[in-house]
């Protein structure tokens, strides 16, 4: 009989791996409790590292990530862009991210031949190899780059394509971004740190093994997924096997042969089969009570495919409808409510369930202490949802 793990089990395990009911030693730490965090918009980085820190400050994220470089941006579990440790970026390289490189690569050579514009282009493999070539070795020249500059290096980044032809939603646009894409997915290029300030999307862009000394730790896919799933089983399990491939953007092979290597342990889940590591059955210590702020995309609520037993009956407000998150109130394990930035500064809060008085006061001191660490700054999420577009209407 697989022992049970109730849900109350698996919020005190949230609660202290993620470090939101005590604070982490450091951004390293804050990183290494979630894997990894959401970067597709540059706010939520520093949002999330700040919610896991006793003092947080942008100047100690931007050094672990600019200076110390022990932080990498990189392109990842299903398509999205993380931020992780340079360990974890290896895994994430080899056992994600390399696969994205052959459906994207062959996607974009099917474009170039049949969707150029004004023209197709002939032979689109060579084409794209050469270009990359191309671009890889300007970069190199230059040391870094944004990708303006790159495209005044190398023309045939300006190279058009014709999508969805004749359609209301048809448009042209340029390789560019899609070449960059392709380089930093190979593991050859990666963001620097972004031109203006950190809510900025404009990176420099650097050879990867000239950013980080060598380049990244050589691993085997195989090896590499079944490490990553490790991780994350330690950071989001006990949970089950469909949270592991969702989060990670695998094939059901691909997971199987990672959670073999990993020999974890069946669990029950209130009446729904998942896995556990094996040393991660026995009941866990219940926290104190606690409550976080975390922002749009925060990799605690986007961690899990089936979020019921944190997210209750509040998905329709908090998450638009791709399925990003925007900013959460939790307490004690589970999800009460939303807030949001406006654009006086002040930060507002909706609760969606009754919390208790004592609870209520300790929103309130840390939606205060959220507009405080924000200051002068305004940040609107990249992705509005319901709530939040409500509370800063």
């Amino acid at each position: 009989m697989p022992p049970k793990i109730s849900i109350e089990q698996r919020r005190a395990r949230l609660a202290v791996r993620h470090h939101l009911a005590a604070p982490a030693a450091s951004v390293a730490d804050a990183v290494a409790g979630v894997v990894a965090l959401h970067a597709t918009d540059p706010a939520t980085v520093h949002l999330s590292a700040s919610a896991r820190l006793a003092a947080p400050a942008v100047a100690d994220v931007e050094r672990a990530l600019y200076e110390e470089r022990s932080l990498l941006r990189l392109l990842g579990m299903r398509r999205t862009v993380f931020v992780t440790d340079v360990e974890t970026a290896a895994l994430v390289q080899a056992g994600c991210s390399a696969d994205i490189l052959v459906k994207q690569r062959k996607l974009l050579e099917q474009h170039l031949g049949q969707q150029g514009h004004p023209e197709n282009v002939p032979e689109p493999a060579k084409w794209l190899a050469d270009v990359e070539a191309s671009v890889e070795a300007a970069l190199r020249a230059r040391g870094s780059a944004t990708a303006q500059q790159l495209s005044e290096d190398e023309p045939r980044l300006r190279q058009q394509l014709l999508m969805a032809a004749g359609k209301p939603y048809e448009a042209i646009g340029n390789v560019t971004s899609r070449v960059l894409f392709l380089l930093a997915a190979g593991g050859r290029i990666v963001r620097g740190r972004p031109r203006g300030s950190w809510l900025s999307t404009q990176y420099v862009w650097h050879p990867l093994d000239e950013w980080v000394a060598g380049g990244l730790p050589p691993w085997g896919a195989d090896e590499a997924r079944a490490e990553l799933a490790r991780r994350w089983l330690r950071a989001y399990g006990p949970a089950p096997v469909a949270d592991l491939r969702w989060w990670t953007g695998w094939t059901a092979g691909q997971t199987k042969k990672a959670l073999a290597a990993v020999s974890p342990a069946e669990v029950d889940l209130g009446g729904v089969p998942g896995v556990a590591l094996a040393d991660d059955v026995a009941p866990v210590p219940e926290p104190p009570p606690w409550v976080a702020f975390l922002p749009s995309l925060d990799p605690t609520p986007m961690g899990w495919q089936d979020r019921d037993w944190f997210l209750g009956p509040h998905r329709a407000a908090l998450f638009d409808r791709s399925g990003n998150v925007g900013p959460t109130v939790w307490a004690s394990g589970r999800v009460v409510g939303g807030w949001a930035q406006r654009t006086s500064g002040e930060v507002v809060f909706r609760l969606l369930e009754d919390v208790g008085a004592e609870t209520r006061a300790i929103v309130e001191a840390e939606a205060e202490k959220c507009a405080d660490w924000f200051g002068e700054v305004r940040a609107t999420p990249r992705f509005r949802t319901p709530l939040e577009r409500e509370l800063t209407g």
